[in-house]
């Protein structure tokens, strides 16, 4: 497994700033991963998620800009009301276009647009959310070799999302999330 991952993606929705403050800030400063984040935010708002995230994480958190590269050890949040796409060259991709499953966000773009440049070298974890958001981007990852994670549905604050991850990726590992920690750690070695 060593060296063999080279990006992650993570979808969430209801509950999300608890769970991905369990995870992200326990991830070392050196860290050698970029992290893309969706999370279903309200269109109309600025999101302090970002900052949220940034005062609790040892890595750099920030708001992702339009054809910014991606860097390693970096998180990169989707801002409210456009869609964050991976680009052939790694660069990071906003777009406007229409919501998919009335997010935009949209977890399926970003991890269907990572999964075709990352293949086999890519995470993507589905937390907790109520709709089913990321399942087609999780099958998406898997069909091309990449690496599938769902939070367990019983410790999520809406379980709709990682539910319906899991009836459709039967093969997805299916984790608490402090055994994602333990996961994303081992993967970044």
């Amino acid at each position: 497994m060593k060296g063999k991952f080279k990006a992650i993606v993570i979808g969430a929705s209801a509950g999300a700033l608890d769970a991905l403050s369990s995870i992200l800030p326990q991830l070392p400063a050196e860290f050698p991963l970029p992290i893309m984040v969706v999370v279903h935010l309200p269109p109309d708002k600025e999101s302090i998620l970002a900052q949220l995230l940034s005062k609790k994480c040892k890595l750099q958190v920030k708001e992702a800009e339009d054809k910014e590269k991606i860097k390693p050890g970096t998180i990169y949040v989707a801002p409210p009301d456009y869609h964050m796409l991976i680009e052939n060259d790694k660069h990071i991709s906003l777009s406007s276009e229409e919501p998919v499953l009335f997010s935009r966000p949209s977890i399926d773009v970003l991890f269907e647009t990572a999964s075709d440049v990352y293949e086999d070298s890519l995470i993507g974890v589905v937390l907790t959310g109520g709709n089913n958001d990321g399942t087609n981007g999780l099958k998406t990852i898997i069909s091309l070799g990449g690496t599938a994670i769902v939070q367990q549905p019983d410790s999520a604050y809406a379980t709709a999302m990682p539910e319906a991850a899991i009836k459709a990726c039967p093969e997805a590992h299916i984790l608490s999330l402090e055994q994602i920690v333990i996961f994303l750690k081992k993967a970044a070695l």
